[in-house]
């Protein structure tokens, strides 16, 4: 942890709505005139698409069912934690980006599947902001949660999840429901091992319940919506948290324990806002002080 250079990470499976996340805190940032550096899980990946695909392969003929982009060893995390500590020393690091498809290879100038150039951090940054599936790792090589100043886990229950990635991977990719469940299958163990521990570590948990029948996710025909849902934010620390503000504030919620509060899934921006507006001020106040 560095007063002076802040890190804000958030951590959450594929299809978890960590990007949704991402706009909710550029909305804070822009408001409160704070100048943060953002850098991505998948630039962090150890392979790139073509050879992540040999790699599966190869896997696959020795025996190993179970590798997937939730695996540790698939990532570069001594990477990763290298940059946070940097940061948090100097305020400088560097990061890249995983080009996804031809839309981010015409801003990025790199074929899709590959990655960009290594490139540093913009100059005299207020903070870092993480969002990926490995920011609150603590493992016996790295240690990030150490470096993370404020950890944000975001995960709805599991049949939710595999449903929002089903339909975006058939949406985006042009997958088949077999080829998604079958990487839902192989990233199990990884899900259990590497993805599950790091909620424990993280310092506020949003988790997103489904009020309607989600009993078979391989066949459900829509995602449901925020209005059929509910979310659970849970505090690890709950000392210093105004309950009776965030309740008075967002309409229909309530506290199912002394350390969370549900609310009605639509209101979910405007808990983030609540919630962690005064945490980002507070940060970058510090930040500047020291």
């Amino acid at each position: 942890m560095s007063k002076k250079h802040p890190i804000i990470s958030v951590t959450g499976s594929s299809g978890a709505g960590t990007t949704t996340v991402k706009s909710t805190f550029d909305q804070i940032f822009r408001r409160e005139g704070v100048n943060a550096v953002s850098i991505e899980g998948d630039a962090f990946h150890r392979y790139d698409r073509a050879a992540m695909k040999a790699e599966l392969e190869r896997r696959y003929s020795d025996g190993d069912q179970t590798f997937s982009h939730f695996s540790f060893d698939a990532n570069e995390l001594e990477k990763l934690e290298d940059v946070f500590r940097t940061y948090g020393e100097t305020g400088k690091g560097e990061t890249r980006h995983y080009v996804h498809d031809e839309d981010e290879a015409e801003l990025w100038g790199s074929a899709p599947g590959t990655f960009t150039d290594w490139a540093p951090f913009e100059d005299d940054s207020d903070l870092l902001f993480y969002e990926g599936l490995h920011g609150a790792v603590v493992n016996d090589t790295v240690n990030l949660a150490q470096y993370a100043d404020l950890k944000i886990g975001v995960v709805p229950v599991i049949n939710l999840e595999w449903i929002q990635k089903i339909h975006r991977d058939k949406a985006k990719r042009g997958y088949t429901t077999e080829a998604v469940t079958d990487t839902i299958l192989r990233r199990m163990h990884a899900y259990v091992h590497c993805i599950c521990p790091q909620f424990v570590e993280t310092d506020v948990n949003f988790q997103r319940v489904p009020v309607v029948d989600t009993s078979n996710p391989f066949c459900a025909r829509w995602i449901p919506t925020a209005d059929e849902s509910l979310v659970v934010i849970r505090f690890k620390n709950p000392r210093g948290i105004d309950f009776p503000y965030l309740t008075s504030m967002i309409q229909g919620s309530w506290m199912s324990r002394a350390n969370s509060i549900v609310i009605p899934g639509g209101k979910m921006d405007l808990a983030m806002q609540l919630i962690f507006t005064p945490m980002i001020e507070r940060l970058v106040r510090e930040s500047k002080r020291a």
